[in-house]
């Protein structure tokens, strides 16, 4: 019984959810966002949205609560929002944006330049005797994830210094190095 799926999704105030056929509009005032579905049912009821399987089967089982938590992640979403925060750690690594544009100094000869989709809202935050800050504020949760996944991988935090972008919060797992 997948515990996950069984829960409805509550639906708060000035939120509203379409179920059409086989996908699922939600609006809210952050944005619309739009899931299809197959393999369970959808349904509203009692003001929150039910997922039901019609049957245990191992491939309606794993569904039941993948579509759950995709269509939890969008009503929260276009509610409040998400948020990731990237801490660049490192001497001389900064970060600045104009407008959609992320501009990265990471220690390469160049520095990056990315263009990030319209949808997430950038910030960068320097402040003196701290780390730059990049954050990603979206209605889309996956797509907050991938863009912040995309800026990680320019430069992975390595073991040794701890230099490298991380998120923030990230423990990361130092080692000894070698010893004199």
């Amino acid at each position: 019984m997948s515990r996950i799926g069984n829960n409805p999704v509550a639906v708060p105030e000035g939120v509203t959810i379409e179920v059409n056929d086989n996908l699922v509009t939600v609006k809210g005032k952050h944005g619309e966002l739009t899931q299809e579905f197959s393999g369970v049912q959808v349904a509203m009821e009692d003001g929150s949205l039910m997922v039901k399987r019609p049957s245990d089967s191992k491939e309606h089982k794993a569904k039941h609560g993948l579509y759950r938590s995709l269509f939890l992640n969008m009503v929260e979403g276009v509610s409040k929002g998400w948020t990731k925060e990237l801490e660049l750690v490192g001497v001389g690594y900064r970060a600045s944006n104009q407008g959609q544009k992320l501009d990265l100094a990471l220690g390469f000869s160049h520095n990056i330049v990315i263009d990030i989709a319209p949808e997430v809202k950038i910030e960068t935050i320097s402040e003196k005797g701290k780390n730059p800050i990049v954050k990603l504020t979206s209605h889309d949760k996956q797509l907050v994830g991938q863009v912040a996944a995309k800026i990680r991988a320019f430069r992975k935090p390595e073991p040794y210094k701890g230099k490298g972008i991380r998120f923030v919060g990230e423990q990361i797992r130092r080692k000894a190095g070698k010893s004199a």
